[in-house]
């Protein structure tokens, strides 16, 4: 019976995907599926406007890391997980006389639930606003102004923003897509 644990892996930050269809294909190629059942990289979706349209862009939330659940006693997947070209080790074990240290199961639920929680939500926006805020906007006829914001319509995601037009103080109604933060 295999004794399975999740460990973290430290790797080369932008490469994770490429990493991780690395190891699927090395653990298939070298039949070790048993030892090795899931590699997972946390993402949410976030949503940003571009050029007027609304995009949906995966953002890692641990950029440089990939989890592993493994049972490594077997030595085989420790020397795979390890020899995979843009994997610099397992966090807290380091060079080869060191055991890899696996996370906390309470620390497993937390990224596994996090996770969960972004796909059920079908719209989960970055940055929430709130009244007094300044804000650019960024989309739609009044594109390159700055207001400060009034009002916030949560439900429906949108915004009264006051816009200075023509030296007088405009309300203007935009969406959250449509606005970014100002420091």
């Amino acid at each position: 019976m295999s004794e399975f644990k999740w460990y973290v892996l430290r790797v080369i930050s932008g490469q994770e995907k490429k990493i991780k269809s690395y190891l699927e294909n090395e653990i298939a190629r070298q039949k070790i599926e048993d030892f090795i059942p899931q590699i997972l990289i946390p993402t949410e979706k976030v949503y940003e406007m571009r050029n007027g349209k609304k995009r949906v862009r995966e953002k890692n939330f641990f950029p440089g890391y990939v989890f592993v659940s493994a049972d490594i006693s077997h030595g085989e997947a420790h020397h795979v997980i390890t020899s995979i070209p843009g994997v610099i080790g397992f966090l807290g074990g380091q060079g080869d006389e060191k055991e890899p240290v696996p996370l906390r199961q309470n620390e497993v639920n937390r990224i596994l639930g996090k996770v969960d929680e972004t796909e059920e939500m079908d719209e989960k926006l970055s940055t929430p606003y709130i009244v007094g805020e300044s804000v650019k906007v960024m989309d739609g006829p009044f594109s390159g102004f700055t207001g400060s914001v009034e009002e916030v319509f949560e439900e429906r995601k949108k915004l009264n923003v006051m816009v200075k037009i023509f030296g007088r103080n405009t309300p203007v109604e935009l969406n959250y897509m449509q606005v970014e933060k100002t420091e």
